[in-house]
């Protein structure tokens, strides 16, 4: 998040500098621009006031106007001269300027003979070769006797306007690290609660619901919501725990009574004719119902129950729960099979065993006398895995989407033992241990599960 909102901070920033700096560098250039013209305007004023007084060539007065305009361009190399109306010269420093047909020179010139100053030059930029040319009417009697022009160079104009842009370019330059500092803080101060609350977030979704909010600054809103946050968790925990200390002692309650009931049926049996069909079917259910009150105090303490994590070797713990399903596997006629290899792993043994049993217990359950089942232990970097195949009947596409749920059985498996919470807690188990399961089918035809847990801790 913090990767969207600074960006657009700082294009947002550079936008409103630019958006100064560019009309300040503008600023700038007219200002020394206009300098230089004003300056050129008075000393055109200067010599059109010289000039009013030239009556001939050769005089006294003309030679005075021709050495201050020599003595002008010596010391400022501003070309400049004093032309009659028909363009004759009057002075010129140097002796090459003239009023040419074209160009600014003439433009300025005829301005000047309409009895009004040129107009300003365009504006000339660093980049720019250009030349200022400012001319000013010679006036006498109220007639326009001659026209003083002044073709300026621009480099050093040119040098303090790139000055000035250097310095306004620093400042933008200092102005923006300045402004992405106070984004970096911004930011920071903002998605702090932010990134605390995702973090939390995940932490519970992950099955840590201890996990909470911890204080980390940030606007009052953001506070109120951690708060509001953490507020909402205890209460989530509250409710589970409640409903998990319901499930162990309601389970706990009935196994009494009920042991009591099916004991009741066995001596209510004795009184009916052998192989009667009622009281037999009475007895599966009431087993039945037993197998499931065991099965939900066993999820109830795996969701209850901390893992104990350490290094495992998966290989040795799979192939001891190979070899304890193995003679249930062999009472069924189905063929059990290990492949398991040393492979270490970060997993609690105790856990990771009764999610194996859970597994290996439902492919034996579900594999057709003659099949085999195959239990397969491999590992890469990060982590350890068990493969258990059977060539069972499989499940659809549909079907294995809801394996595990809690209580869920296919359609075509209903007549087969079971309570439909043996992958669940195999689920639980895995997931308190930072493992994981998940199924898939297997070709030709069978269920594939794979359980996988982390090698290292830092993985878990």
């Amino acid at each position: 998040m913090r990767t969207r909102l600074l960006p657009l901070l700082i294009v947002l920033m550079a936008a409103v500098l630019l958006a100064l700096g560019i009309p300040l560098g503008f600023s700038v250039a007219a200002a020394q621009q206009q300098k230089v013209v004003v300056d050129r305007i008075d000393d055109t004023a200067h010599f059109a006031a010289l000039a009013q007084y030239v009556t001939g060539e050769g005089g006294e007065r003309q030679k005075t106007l021709q050495s201050e305009l020599d003595s002008y361009y010596e010391v400022y190399r501003i070309r400049v001269g004093v032309f009659y109306q028909n363009k004759n010269i009057m002075a010129n420093a140097p002796m090459t300027l003239f009023i040419p047909e074209t160009g600014e020179v003439r433009t300025a010139f005829d301005e000047a003979l309409l009895s009004r100053r040129s107009e300003d030059p365009p504006q000339v930029f660093p980049w720019q070769q250009g030349r200022l040319v400012v001319a000013s009417p010679v006036i006498r009697d109220g007639d326009v006797i001659a026209v003083v022009v002044t073709d300026s160079p621009t480099g050093e104009m040119r040098s303090r306007i790139l000055h000035g842009w250097l310095v306004i370019g620093a400042g933008l330059m200092a102005a923006m690290l300045v402004a992405v500092g106070a984004a970096l803080r911004l930011t920071g101060w903002v998605l702090r609660p932010v990134r605390v609350l995702d973090a939390t977030t995940h932490a519970i979704a992950s099955g840590r619901l201890k996990s909470r909010v911890a204080a980390a600054g940030g606007p009052p809103e953001l506070q109120r919501l951690a708060r509001s946050f953490n507020e909402m968790a205890d209460n989530v925990e509250d409710v589970l725990e409640q409903q998990r200390a319901f499930v162990a002692d309601a389970s706990h309650q009935l196994r009494n009574p009920l042991a009591a009931l099916l004991l009741r049926i066995e001596l209510l049996a004795f009184e009916l004719p052998e192989g009667n069909k009622e009281i037999a079917s009475v007895q599966t259910e009431g087993k039945r119902l037993a197998q499931v009150l065991d099965d939900l105090l066993d999820l109830a303490l795996a969701e209850h129950t901390d893992a104990h994590l350490r290094i495992t070797d998966i290989g040795a713990l799979a192939a001891e729960r190979v070899a304890a399903w193995a003679p249930t596997a062999e009472a069924k006629g189905v063929r059990l099979v290990g492949d398991c290899p040393p492979t270490t792993g970060w997993a609690d043994p105790v856990t990771l065993s009764s999610a194996l049993d859970a597994v290996i217990d439902n492919a034996v359950k579900f594999t057709p006398e003659g099949e085999c089942v195959e239990v397969t232990v491999s590992s890469n970097g990060e982590t350890a895995t068990v493969v258990v195949t059977d060539n069972g009947p499989g499940l659809t596409a549909e079907e294995l989407a809801r394996i595990g749920d809690r209580f869920w059985r296919s359609n075509r498996h209903q007549n087969i033992k079971g309570s439909g919470l043996g992958l669940s807690i195999s689920r639980t188990l895995l997931h308190a241990g930072g493992g994981t399961i998940s199924y898939d089918h297997h070709e030709p035809h069978g269920l594939k599960v794979t359980v996988t847990v982390p090698r290292s801790a830092a993985t878990a």
